[in-house]
């Protein structure tokens, strides 16, 4: 049997896609074929089904989105600044209205969480390394005298987390844009 040749990261993006545009349950292999312009048989093999094909879209979600929250931390503006720009990014993306915009490491944690471990530990682990690499960026603030050594790294990463998943929930229900500017500022403020 001949290999398909695709290009896996933008199949996985087109796929994830379609997960944040319907969610898990409701995207069917038909919405995945014409996302990813792939054949099922193409899809069975490359990803064994439609789980499979969601635990390597999570995959490339998370290697996406550390690249850029690696990129905008890489850069030389002030500590403040950068997590400010960080937020900006959220809203924007939560005001949007496109389902492309949404994170779908909660959105699958959401849906379906609790009912499949596997997808519920890689979702969490991944949002972990996204803590951990905001604490890392605390701890650097911190190092360099941008930020007081209280409440610490760890704490602040943690309550940023928070925040950020409170954010995207009350965006769904309160989606003013100055509303969540304010909220998203009070974040960037807590530890100043």
């Amino acid at each position: 049997m001949r290999n398909a040749e695709f290009d896996r990261e933008q199949v996985l993006r087109n796929a994830m896609y379609a997960f944040m545009d319907k969610g898990y349950s409701k995207t069917s292999m038909q919405d995945l074929t014409k996302a990813t312009g792939l054949h099922p048989g193409s899809i069975y093999c490359a990803f064994e089904n439609k789980r499979g094909l969601l635990l390597a879209a999570i995959d490339q979600y998370h290697q996406d989105r550390s690249a850029q929250l690696q990129q905008l931390f890489a850069t030389q503006w002030p500590f403040k600044q950068k997590l400010q720009r960080y937020l900006d990014e959220i809203v924007a993306e939560c005001l949007s209205c496109d389902a492309s915009q949404a994170c779908l490491l909660v959105k699958v944690l959401t849906e379906i969480g609790e009912q499949d471990s596997d997808i519920n530990a890689k979702a969490s682990e991944h949002l972990q390394q996204w803590q951990q690499t905001l604490q890392s960026a605390y701890e650097q603030a911190i190092n360099e005298g941008e930020l007081p050594p209280h409440p610490g790294a760890e704490a602040s990463a943690q309550f940023l987390m928070m925040g950020i998943y409170g954010l995207r929930t009350y965006a769904h229900t309160h989606p003013d844009a100055q509303d969540l500017k304010r909220l998203a500022s009070m974040l960037t403020q807590q530890f100043f």
